[in-house]
């Protein structure tokens, strides 16, 4: 899937799963529509969304304090 993470053993895109849960949070349209999914396949995406978040968080602070303390010693 070019880089993109999957659910593992299938072909399924993390992102695509968080795309119908961001519009539609009927698991059972989910379950019907991705049949091989389980529920924790679902809470895997889920957690790692949140990981993405919270990693591109520290980042940007990060790369702030970098920036503040560059003109602290300028």
């Amino acid at each position: 899937m070019v880089g993109k993470p999957v659910i593992k053993g299938t072909r399924i895109p993390v992102e695509l799963i968080l795309a119908h849960l961001a519009h539609n949070t009927n698991l059972n349209e989910l379950f019907a529509a991705y049949p091989h999914i389980t529920i924790k396949d679902v809470q895997a995406c889920i957690a790692y969304g949140q990981a993405a978040v919270q990693e591109q968080y520290k980042k940007r602070r990060s790369h702030d304090e970098q920036d503040k303390n560059a003109r602290i010693s300028s």
